[in-house]
């Protein structure tokens, strides 16, 4: 199998390339954004036929690293969409981070390809359009999210869509689990950044932290698996081994369980419906502990609450909120602002924008960035 993997430095992409090398598949394309250094090791050992760097500059250091490889190098976003469409890419791995995957993951529906996809904002912001996109050029669309693997796994064998009841996302509940509004008020981003069971980029596990990851992957169900707001639902399970389930109509619930370990789920988005023997750890149920399950808090974590009550307003709602979200995030970790100046912020961007609209290409660009304008001159002024 040949794969393209774009967002190769990141914590998924990184893992993506372990899976790939034990499975003994090629690497037909490598992108990053700015770390020349890391995608020049990669290159090296992988020997990708093309590299890009969504930087241009960064594409012209690396560009004079890789000149005695043989190795094309490129730079742009649109080199990006480049690699994720190549014409012999039998899967491409997904993992760019944020809105900057948008253009590149249409650009693999729209060639047919099968897309391990590790992005949840694009399916957040353009989730109708990519699916559309996807029913209509076959592309096969399979969720690295581990949560999203789970109810992936759970449907199969489901041909009617009118038996499942409920989709059920299991949370960890990140550092901050049973803690006070009060004791999280003061809580800084080193903090933030210890997850209990995960290890993931500074993102993510921020999001983790304020359960937002929790809010995405809401909506992120609603449009890989064509329901209703009401048939998804959020729980907390601080062990991490039941990675999400399945609810059906005759009340029988079906389960994934297993480490919590990206590299299953990336593994199995590559070789399904085949499985094969996996680097991650066993999960012995004899020594894993109790397994508990609580509701979420909404009143410590909103950005929960906001995300759950964004879902049902459409498509430019919830590109305005992610956008905020991103643009708060990076506030929050540059320590420009508290823990719940997030969700603040958030708020204050949804109540600012108009959502209204088609929800076209153009005008989710056009939501996307007035949002994050609101959001900054927001975080300016705090």
């Amino acid at each position: 199998m040949k794969l393209s993997v774009l967002g190769s430095t990141g914590s998924i992409g990184r893992q993506s390339l372990e899976v790939i090398e034990k499975l003994g598949h090629q690497v037909i394309a490598l992108t990053a954004g700015t770390n020349v250094d890391l995608l020049e090791q990669q290159a090296r050992k992988f020997k990708p036929r093309l590299a890009v760097m969504s930087d241009e500059s960064a594409a012209a250091e690396l560009k004079i690293r890789l000149a005695d490889t043989g190795i094309e190098v490129l730079g742009g976003d649109e080199a990006v969409c480049d690699a994720a469409r190549l014409y012999d890419a039998d899967c491409v791995i997904g993992a760019v981070l944020g809105m900057a995957a948008l253009k590149p993951v249409l650009s693999a529906v729209e060639a047919g390809k099968r897309i391990g996809l590790a992005n949840k904002e694009s399916l957040v912001c353009a989730g109708e359009l990519i699916m559309e996109s996807a029913r209509k050029n076959n592309a096969q669309i399979i969720p690295v999210d581990s949560e999203h693997s789970a109810i992936f796994q759970c449907l199969q064998g489901n041909t009617d869509r009118g038996e499942v009841k409920r989709l059920i996302l299991t949370c960890s509940g990140g550092p901050f689990f049973g803690r006070s509004k009060t004791d999280i008020e003061k809580v800084t981003a080193a903090d933030a950044l210890k997850h209990p069971n995960w290890n993931m980029g500074a993102k993510i596990t921020i999001d983790s932290a304020t359960l937002m990851n929790k809010g995405l992957e809401f909506i992120e169900a609603m449009r890989l698996y064509a329901v209703e707001p009401e048939k998804v639902s959020v729980v907390i399970h601080r062990q991490s081994i039941i990675h999400s389930l399945v609810e059906y109509r005759d009340n029988a619930m079906l389960a994934q369980l297993g480490a919590p370990d990206m590299r299953v789920p990336i593994q199995y988005a590559i070789t399904y419906p085949n499985r094969f023997v996996c680097p991650a750890p066993e999960v012995d149920l004899l020594k894993c502990g109790d397994m508990t399950f609580a509701a979420p808090d909404l009143e410590a974590f909103p950005c929960l609450a906001i995300a759950m009550e964004t879902a049902p307003k459409g498509q430019l709602a919830c590109t305005v909120m992610n956008a905020a979200n991103e643009v708060a995030v990076a506030a929050f970790l540059k320590g420009e602002t508290g823990f719940y100046g997030i969700s603040d912020g958030i708020a204050h961007t949804l109540s600012k924008v108009d959502a209204a609209g088609e929800a076209t290409l153009e005008n989710i660009f056009a939501a996307d960035s007035e949002a994050r304008q609101v959001a900054r001159e927001y975080f300016g002024r705090t």
